[in-house]
């Protein structure tokens, strides 16, 4: 974390303006990773809601550990989304399903399907592997912003993205990168 970003996180322990300036900077980040991971948008903006409040209610005993601040920010999304899938029935909306009126119909669908696919295999890779895969091809993430998030190495996480796309590419016989990765980035 940097030294602008330290002074303002410790501001916002005082001061609500400084805690505004943290959310503009993070909400839509985190509203991402919560539409990513709920697959409706009337949910991911509560979610979303639901961390920034438990952010500013729990900043007073944030302690500055030499992560960046967002990581603190996605521990609590990842609960937050957590708690919603057990508090709340899996729904999706049919209006977040539809195609464009400009595409065709069936070679949507069957897009949606296999990236479906794709993503319900990424979860099931080993942790350290899905969320390497989650930040940088859901969330449209750097490398370098993912080991930040992590708390690893670019390297490392560049080496954690290559197995798993090797063990997504053995259990879906994809010869080439390309496919697999332009899959990857629709969400």
């Amino acid at each position: 974390m940097d030294q602008d970003e330290r002074l303002l996180v410790e501001r916002a322990k005082s001061d609500a303006e400084a805690f505004g300036v943290l959310y503009d900077r993070y909400v839509d980040e985190i509203y991402r990773f919560a539409r990513a991971r709920l697959g409706n948008a009337p949910a991911a903006e509560d979610v979303t809601a639901d961390v920034f409040v438990k952010a500013l209610r729990g900043i007073s005993r944030y302690r500055d550990r030499g992560r960046p601040f967002s990581c603190w920010l996605y521990r609590i999304a990842r609960n937050a989304v957590a708690d919603h899938f057990r508090h709340e029935p899996v729904s999706r909306q049919l209006s977040d399903r539809l195609p464009d009126a400009d595409t065709q119909v069936e070679a949507t669908a069957i897009r949606r399907l296999e990236v479906d696919d794709l993503w319900g295999r990424v979860e099931k890779l080993p942790p350290q592997q899905r969320v390497a895969m989650t930040l940088r091809f859901r969330d449209d993430r750097s490398a370098r912003e993912a080991a930040a998030i992590m708390g690893k190495s670019e390297a490392a996480v560049k080496l954690l993205i290559y197995r798993a796309v090797g063990r997504l590419r053995s259990q879906v016989g994809v010869l080439d990168d390309a496919p697999a990765r332009s899959a990857l980035a629709v969400s």
